[in-house]
């Protein structure tokens, strides 16, 4: 039987190493992928179907699916936490990444392209929000620049979507967490900054603003499950769905379930001077009723499954 070629482009960040790494046991999968620099690779060996290219090259792009794939997941982004973050380095280079991947799979006839966008399009809310109630007009000044270019993205899949036979599908989820996340207090998200600050903290560390904030966080192996079902279950041209857990859960709540399940002994302060940006609360509805999809990790268990991976694999 002919395997079902696939192409993981981002293949050394965090999302896309654990796809290619779990996509690698599947048997009927051939599975590749891309990198873009080795200190990405976190001194993980060579796989020899991992291409080094550089995405924001229209020709490096092309040169690389004209060689025949089934499915693209498009994982790669030029992205940083709050703490690093620089917009006029990441939003040119994505948009050139988007575009250059989006139009390439539309000229090479793949079968099905998986873009990975996120909630930024959606402004504060405590209701969840579906996927047509996002609002460019009603976003925090930081987050602006990136939600515009994330809904770019997804209005060239629903374009080309419309000119030829390859499926799109945009990917909005929530704060991923798991193995190979960035345990960086600069480069991480709130997640694995927070797993960070508890695990190599001494008597105290700082929480960022008051801890009432919530978030909607999704373990890693939900998000593959999510990309496995679209690949088999949807049948439009193109589709945007959000992805979450579909529950929000505060800073402290997370704060305390990490410092139980660590077995870590610290003392937390507020600094109030620190002002985190709310986020909204997404329906995840969409995904059940048209491809069956539904989260099957709680945060307990999420949390659990991170901190042992974080304890047997920190160093890599």
């Amino acid at each position: 039987m002919k395997k079902t070629k696939i192409l993981i482009c981002g293949a050394s960040g965090f999302i896309g190493r654990n796809l290619f790494e779990y996509l690698l046991h599947r048997t009927d999968f051939e599975v590749y992928g891309t990198y873009n620099t080795d200190k990405n690779l976190n001194g993980q060996p060579l796989h020899p179907h991992l291409w080094k290219a550089d995405l924001t090259d229209k020709k490096s792009v092309n040169k690389i699916i004209s060689r025949g794939f089934d499915y693209i997941i498009h994982a790669a982004a030029k992205t940083e936490g709050s703490g690093a973050y620089n917009s006029e380095i990441s939003i040119p280079a994505n948009i050139r990444m988007n575009l250059n991947l989006i139009e390439a799979a539309h000229i090479h006839k793949v079968k099905h392209f998986i873009f990975l966008s996120c909630t930024v399009m959606y402004p504060p809310s405590n209701r969840p929000l579906r996927e047509t109630e996002h609002n460019l007009d009603n976003l925090h000044l930081k987050y602006f620049m990136t939600a515009r270019m994330k809904v770019f993205a997804e209005d060239l899949c629903r374009f080309y979507s419309e000119l030829g036979t390859t499926k799109y599908t945009a990917v909005r989820h929530s704060n991923i967490y798991g193995p190979y996340d960035k345990f960086d207090l600069k480069r991480g998200h709130v997640l694995s900054a927070t797993v960070e600050k508890i695990m190599t903290g001494k008597k105290e560390f700082t929480i960022w603003g008051p801890g009432t904030e919530t978030r909607d966080l999704l373990y890693i192996t939900d998000l593959i499950d999510f990309v496995e079902k679209a690949f088999e279950r949807q049948n439009g041209q193109f589709e945007v769905f959000n992805v979450g857990l579909g529950k929000m859960h505060s800073i402290n709540k997370l704060v305390r379930q990490i410092l139980l399940l660590s077995g870590k002994n610290l003392s937390f302060v507020h600094d109030l001077e620190k002002k985190p940006l709310k986020q909204a609360a997404i329906d995840i509805s969409k995904a059940y009723k048209l491809i069956g999809w539904q989260p099957k990790i709680n945060l307990t268990e999420g949390l659990t499954k991170t901190l042992e991976w974080y304890k047997n694999n920190r160093s890599t």
